[in-house]
């Protein structure tokens, strides 16, 4: 099977966009189709806004639409134009029924492997973009199966393992790419034309090939293994709190042990992000599923570790404002889970800020990536209260300094490098006395903080 003419990929998202990017630019013999159903995303790839933020991306996408890289609502006549199809729409943990809280929603995958089973005319691979749970790959070939009209469909799984803030560099300088699919000679076929693909940029000692299995709990796998390491490292924050200790110091010991290395030792407010938490609950689901309940248990804990750190956070700043935060306003600096994206999902920010306003305190926002009608929405999605209360009580600000004015304290939710250079002084000078930082990103000079008269707490550090 030989390298695709077209590939077109379902879902205009964080993973989708940047990914066929990326592939359109190392490829122009290629001709690419980014699709979607959501018309007001494909018009911003169409704009100077894109609907995603990643440093590159944008010059990315300036080089390519228009020549091999074509945005649209056309899910079907993408697939019908398509040799290779991949899907990277969204699977969110489940709200309702079996599994809720923990299995993936599946139900955009099913419809699109319905979709294209519809529209598909010619023999298709398919590949699986978006993070799935094991053994998806077998569901959607059973699908695409059973409804088509005399097509073969070969379903590959190609997890992403991007960073957002750096997923352009990811793309272009990955670790590795891994593609699993069927061991038989179509299967084998069907991974080498997607390997050729890669090969445009990637040497081919960087691609893995495996069974689909094996490639899908990987994807599940990785990100479990980063994630526990973070909420590892917070867990020993709180400690370090208590005792006196410094957790950047603890970090930097162990970190240079060879056996564990310095990677993800950051402590923080917590993490967020699309894949971390979704993925870990999977697993847990998936464990379950199989009988495994302590290892389901041992994952289980690496979430619950994660929404301690953000409730522990929140309930410092209640306990240092004189154990009330009713009516006094809250400046946070950063909504996005982490710097260099506008993505919000999951982020610590939101479930912060929900704490607190259930507190009856008032939260200002400065970010300089997230729409504040976005920081809204991630309220209402919790049904804490109702959604005029939401809009009442938490406003964005244009800048820094608006969102700190006669605030009684100051709270570091994202790192942004901006943050780091503020006029802290100007700050001081706006705010309610006494004065107070939470770091929950350890990014600010606390010494110099001090030195202002910030009374000053940053995680993982015990006074």
């Amino acid at each position: 099977m030989s390298k695709p003419k077209t590939i077109s990929c379902i879902g205009a998202g964080y993973v989708g966009g940047p990914t066929m990017a990326v592939m359109a630019q190392k490829n122009p013999d290629i001709q690419f189709h980014v699709v979607d159903i959501n018309e007001e995303r494909i018009n911003a790839w169409n704009s100077d806004e894109l609907p995603v933020y990643e440093p590159g991306l944008k010059e990315i996408v300036e080089e390519t639409r228009g020549r091999n890289m074509h945005y649209s609502t056309d899910v079907q006549g993408a697939i019908k134009a398509a040799d290779m199809i991949f899907i990277s729409v969204n699977t969110p943990t489940k709200l309702y029924g079996k599994g809720k809280g923990r299995a993936a929603d599946l139900k955009f995958v099913e419809k699109c492997a319905r979709e294209i089973a519809r529209h598909a005319e010619g023999d298709k691979i398919v590949v699986e973009k978006s993070t799935l749970p094991v053994r998806t790959a077998d569901s959607i070939k059973r699908i695409l199966t059973a409804n088509s009209n005399g097509q073969k469909f070969r379903v590959l799984s190609n997890p992403e393992f991007l960073a957002e803030g750096t997923a352009i560099k990811d793309l272009l300088e990955p670790d590795r790419v891994l593609i699993g699919g069927d061991q038989d000679e179509a299967g084998r076929q069907a991974i080498d034309a997607l390997s050729a693909v890669y090969e445009a940029w990637l040497p081919k000692e960087r691609i893995l090939k495996t069974n689909v299995w094996s490639s899908e709990l990987s994807k599940l796998t990785a990100n479990a293994f980063l994630a526990q390491r973070i909420s590892s490292i917070n867990s020993i924050s709180a400690l370090c709190e208590a005792t006196g200790a410094d957790v950047n110091e603890v970090a930097k010991a162990i970190g240079t042990d060879s056996r564990i290395g310095p990677k993800f030792l950051n402590a923080s407010v917590g993490f967020g992000g699309s894949c971390f938490q979704k993925d870990i609950l999977n697993l847990v689901y998936l464990c379950e599923y199989f009988g495994l309940d302590e290892v389901a248990r041992y994952w289980e804990q690496v979430v619950i570790m994660n929404n301690h750190q953000k409730s522990r956070f929140a309930n410092k700043i209640t306990t240092t404002l004189f154990n009330t935060v009713s009516d006094k306003k809250i400046a946070f600096l950063g909504w996005a889970f982490k710097k260099d994206t506008n993505d919000t999902r999951e982020s610590p920010a939101i479930y912060v800020a929900d704490q607190l306003m259930s507190d009856q305190a008032r939260i200002s926002v400065y970010d300089p990536k997230v729409d504040p009608r976005q920081m809204i929405r991630d309220l209402d999605m919790l049904g804490t209260r109702p959604p005029e209360e939401n809009l009442q009580n938490l406003s964005a600000a244009p800048d820094p300094y608006e969102a700190c004015r006669d605030a009684h304290a100051v709270a570091i939710l994202t790192e942004w490098d901006e943050f780091r250079n503020l006029d802290w002084q100007r700050i001081y000078d706006g705010m309610q006395k006494p004065a107070f930082v939470f770091d929950g990103r350890m990014i600010l000079d606390q010494e110099a903080l001090k030195e202002i008269g910030f009374e000053v707490f940053t995680i993982g550090y015990g006074k």
